[in-house]
């Protein structure tokens, strides 16, 4: 009888000593803690003892990001006129003075819908402020317009083909962290950004009742910049989805100077070659950005 009383208070010790000593052993699984064995004293444990024999990995929240996504964008209306108008030798292309409507001699038009690629790299450098490095790449797009050439009132339609590629350090400010409320699940957010863009633009072809002129393509690296809100909703412990509108000025799209041409639709001549001066627009867009922060 006494040697059970003995093996029953021998098993209810060691379970008090595993159910003492489990959440620690929770604990140092979740924070990655090395917990260090120390040796049995048979006086009383100070305080620097007990620090000595735990020794914590620090473990930092996760500073960095990869986010990937794709933007669409509708462009503001702009015209495609001479750098210089009074330019002889190349010639510019519409020269000086006012169309058939009234307007500087150009091509008023837009660029369409934009769509394209984004990747960023971005840092949490504080609970409220994120940093990135931003590349967006649309492959294609398209300028439509019509002339405003006093010779014709017929069609004056113009049209070319471009692509643009950028690259922004941008910064963001999540506002919740700043005291904001959030917006059930989702975290309101702006940023902006500045930085580098090269866009091409392939041959413009204006088209008239009985020709079409072909003006070279061209490319130019700008200056560029961007202004963004948005809203981020976590999906899970690292992954958060973005939804952001933004508005980015890309700069000029230029044509360059060179061997420009007139083709007759009908054959009868042959083609008219041009010597062309450069003509430039300005690239404004809108639009919609969706994507996926991951966190590492």
């Amino acid at each position: 009888m006494i040697r059970s009383r003995a093996s029953l208070l021998k098993t209810t010790l060691v379970a008090a000593v595993v159910a003492t000593a489990m959440p620690a052993m929770l604990f140092a699984q979740t924070t990655d803690a090395v917990v260090e064995s120390t040796p049995v004293h048979t006086g009383p444990t100070s305080s620097a003892d007990t620090a000595a024999s735990i020794s914590p990995e620090a473990t930092a929240p996760d500073d960095f990001y990869f986010r990937a996504g794709v933007v669409f964008d509708w462009s503001a209306q702009t015209r495609f006129q001479d750098e210089d108008c009074s330019s002889a030798s190349p010639a510019a292309l519409y020269g000086c003075g006012k169309g058939i409507d009234g307007a500087v001699r150009s091509s008023l038009g837009d660029f369409g819908t934009m769509a394209g690629f984004e990747f960023g790299l971005g840092y949490a450098a504080a609970p409220a402020l994120r940093l990135e490095a931003v590349i967006q790449y649309r492959p294609t797009f398209s300028f439509e317009g019509r002339a405003n050439f006093n010779q014709t009132t017929g069609r004056q339609k113009v049209s070319a083909d471009v692509s643009a590629l950028s690259g922004m350090l941008a910064v963001y400010l999540d506002l919740p962290e700043l005291g904001l409320p959030r917006l059930g699940p989702f975290s309101p957010f702006i940023g902006a950004g500045g930085g580098l863009s090269r866009i091409d633009i392939d041959e413009t072809h204006m088209q008239f009742t009985r020709t079409t002129t072909i003006v070279p393509g061209g490319d130019r690296v700008n200056p560029a910049w961007m202004l963004t809100a948005g809203l981020a909703a976590p999906l899970n412990e690292k992954v958060t989805l973005d939804l952001a509108w933004r508005y980015t000025d890309h700069g000029a799209v230029e044509t360059s100077q060179g061997k420009g041409r007139i083709v007759w639709h009908d054959g009868t001549r042959d083609p008219l070659e041009l010597g062309l001066a450069e003509t430039s627009a300005n690239l404004r867009s809108h639009g919609l950005l969706v994507s996926l922060r991951y966190a590492f």
